[in-house]
């Protein structure tokens, strides 16, 4: 038996010889091979990037270098997978460090690779090490191969005697050879969320970042679509997807060379972040999640959510809540009489919960407008004199359930958190300071206030263990650039802050796993799936213009799940109607934010049959897949649907934005359906006493004539919004 082991063991050491003879590491999944070979002088290249090659043998076939001379090179160099700075590379590094002795080279040659099982897909984990400095890097590659994503990223440390200095820290490096480039970004500012444009790109480099280190993507969002050879499009052509996992400063850079290849840098924004990197600490990167399809943005977008649901989103799997806020029905002003009505209210709609919004909190300094209060989180006796726990109360006698608004990442000066300790805010120390929406960001770098933040969760939980959900905002980037804490060390500020925002947040996931939390800041200005670890859904924007938020679902749902998508029916834009706000609120997670007073009996009575629909469908919109059927940004209607992966039920929606006069209309052709399956077509979310006018209305059509001709559910000289269920018989 002992031989056998020996044999065995020589076996497999054999193997693991021949692999590493071979140079080559292979990342797979069902539909894309990234294929990186160590050079003979030990530098790791990336040799492929591309379609699942069906044959393993090609795989000996490739070169890691290209070539200089003829090719147009200045000089012989390759692809290099993570390259350093002060090297013999003209062109952006993945990592630039100045060593303790001054020197600010960095060479990564290959040291070991290996490959392990984790959920849903291979680990793999490659290190490289500088011959000359006691440096190390581990590079790391998470395939998934049914839902056709990597996720990598990159730690980084050391053994010298003294710190070093990092300047540069990318998640990954990733190249790509072609004639043409298209960037599809997502620019955005309070109101005006993932706002699509596409441009193609030259020679030079197009550069996305934000600066704003907190409430981060508030102008720009950390994800983009690249289109390879054309503009990214819906249902056809080569597109990559690509997102960072980062709640603070990020950039992406795009590269293209001198002979026209692109290398695509996701990284940390090392704008003021010179990091002091002490011996044996790691360094961790943020992670970088892309995905690839030949049929276009929407076949990725696929991709992205199903990997989302299953691996990233907090309780991706679970259920969630409808629910009903009373912030735009009475913002600062209420009591606990008044929130026992809207509670009422809440039931009477037939949704799941009632989220109390900002201005709960507060005694010396109550919370009564925007400019007192935060960091004072306890109950404001003259609002509400039997606290939180009475409104627990009066909740489950009502039959719904309780959740509360928080921001306890901001401090206004006006509070008793700021006179205490003014050192726990961000703040300059001898300029005079600016108040951004009349507040300052603490400083998360400090594990005090870590402490503090945690404790705010922390304490209303133990206090109120009913308390059913927490909306997290941040409504403020950081201004006033300075840590109190980290005195000689500010260039870490933006970096030990945002990861102490991840300390609070893993302590709070880790006590209280079940308790969903929505992600704010300021509307959409916090989207990023290291952030949504720890949230259920985030809040796509303020603006909850019905219109506006057809744009504004279409360029996150780019990204994200519905299922991670928080969007609400308010009184923005009455020129719509009820129904029509409604109708684009359950594309999405549904929540209300109004009073049942504003509408009639009519109003109310539809609004109770769509909370019963969404209810009825949800694992259909929040776990289907989505389709993009049309576009708003190429006319004047909207359609997306969802088909459960059984192709048994299907939800269509549709919408008249802005009709031309006698303009012509043409039918919406499905996706996602059995070509071979008959289906039931019936017009739901009807408001009473009305009955549909579409043609295809309690008809039965093929899933084959459903996708190739369609259903004319668009009409003329209104603004008007459908929702159609179909079911397979």
């Amino acid at each position: 038996m002992k031989k056998l082991f020996l044999l065995l063991m020589a076996l497999f050491a054999l193997t693991q010889v021949n692999a590493q003879a071979k140079n080559v590491i292979r990342i797979a999944t069902d539909n894309t091979d990234l294929i990186l070979q160590v050079a003979p002088n030990g530098r790791l290249y990336q040799a492929y990037l591309g379609d699942k090659l069906l044959n393993e043998r090609d795989i000996d076939n490739f070169s890691p270098y290209v070539k200089g001379g003829s090719d147009g090179s200045v000089s012989t160099r390759g692809w290099e997978v993570y390259p350093g700075s002060g090297a013999e590379d003209y062109f952006e590094p993945a990592v630039a460090i100045t060593h303790s002795d001054g020197n600010p080279s960095t060479i990564l040659r290959y040291v070991s690779s290996e490959q392990k099982a984790v959920a849903g897909g291979t680990e793999t984990i490659i290190r490289l090490k500088d011959n000359q400095y006691p440096v190390e890097v581990a590079l790391h590659y998470i395939a998934y191969p049914k839902e056709n994503v990597i996720k990598t990223w990159s730690e980084i440390k050391h053994k010298e005697k003294k710190p070093v200095t990092l300047w540069r820290y990318a998640s990954t490096m990733l190249y790509f050879s072609g004639n043409e480039y298209y960037l599809t970004e997502f620019s955005s500012d309070w109101a005006k969320e993932a706002q699509m444009s596409t441009q193609p790109l030259r020679f030079g480099k197009k550069v996305i970042d934000t600066k704003l280190g907190s409430r981060a993507a508030m102008h720009t969002h950390p994800f983009f679509e690249l289109g390879i050879e054309q503009p990214a499009q819906e249902t056809q052509g080569r597109v990559m997807l690509g997102t960072i996992g980062w709640t603070g400063n990020f950039q992406f850079t795009f590269e293209v060379d001198n002979i026209g290849n692109l290398r695509v840098i996701p990284a940390i924004n090392p704008y003021a972040s010179d990091y002091e990197l002490k011996a044996d600490e790691v360094f961790t990167t943020p992670e970088f999640m892309f995905t690839f399809s030949n049929n276009g943005t929407g076949e990725a977008s696929r991709n992205f959510h199903a990997w989302a649901r299953n691996y990233q989103l907090k309780d991706g799997q679970g259920d969630r809540l409808t629910l009903l806020n009373n912030w735009e029905n009475t913002y600062f002003k209420f009591n606990e009489e008044l929130l026992s009505e809207l509670m009422k209210e809440a039931k009477h709609l037939g949704v799941d919960m009632f989220l109390l919004d900002d201005g709960w909190f507060g005694n010396k300094h109550p919370r009564n407008s925007d400019n007192a209060g935060l960091g004072d989180w306890e109950v404001m006796k003259s609002k509400l004199p039997g606290g939180i726990p009475a409104l627990v109360k009066s909740a489950k006698e009502t039959g719904v359930k309780f959740g509360i608004w928080i921001e306890p990442e901001m401090v206004n000066p006006r509070s008793e958190l700021f006179e205490k300790h003014p050192d726990w805010a961000i703040t300059l120390p001898n300029r005079e300071t600016y108040y951004y929406r009349n507040q300052l960001v603490l400083d998360l770098s400090n594990p005090k206030v870590q402490d503090f933040v945690f404790g705010v969760v922390d304490n209303i939980l133990t206090e109120n263990p009913e308390v059913a959900y927490f909306k997290w905002d941040c409504n403020s980037p950081i201004t006033n650039i300075y840590s109190p804490y980290l005195r000689n060390k500010q260039g870490q500020l933006y970096i030990d802050h945002v990861r102490g925002i991840y300390n609070v947040l893993k302590r709070v996931k880790e006590k209280y796993p079940n308790t969903p939390m929505m992600l704010c800041s300021g509307g959409g200005a916090r989207c990023d799936y290291e952030a949504l670890k720890y949230f259920t859904e985030f809040w796509c924007s303020d603006n909850t213009d019905p219109i506006e938020r057809l744009f504004i679902q279409w360029g996150f749902s780019q990204i994200f799940p519905a299922k991670a998508m928080a969007a609400h029916v308010t009184s923005w834009n009455k020129k719509t109607s009820v129904k029509f706000r409604t109708d684009v609120a359950s594309m999405c997670k549904l929540g209300f934010d109004l009073g049942l007073k504003e509408l009639n009996a009519d109003e109310l009575a539809y609004c109770q049959g769509a909370v019963a629909n969404w209810t009825r469908l949800k694992k259909v919109i929040l776990d289907g897949d989505q389709y993009r059927l049309v576009s708003p940004y190429d006319g004047n209607h909207m359609s997306v649907m969802y088909a459960t992966p059984d192709k048994n039920k299907a939800v269509l929606y549709t919408y008249d934005i802005h009709p031309r006069f006698g303009e012509k209309l043409l039918p919406v052709k499905l996706q996602g359906l059995d070509a071979k399956k008959m289906y039931k077509v019936k017009e739901i979310n009807l408001m009473p006493n009305k009955k549909s006018d579409l043609d295809a209305n309690e008809k039965t059509y093929s899933g084959d004539y459903l996708m190739k001709v369609g259903i004319h559910a668009f009409t003329a000289n209104r603004t008007f919004s459908r929702v159609i269920e179909l079911t397979a018989e």
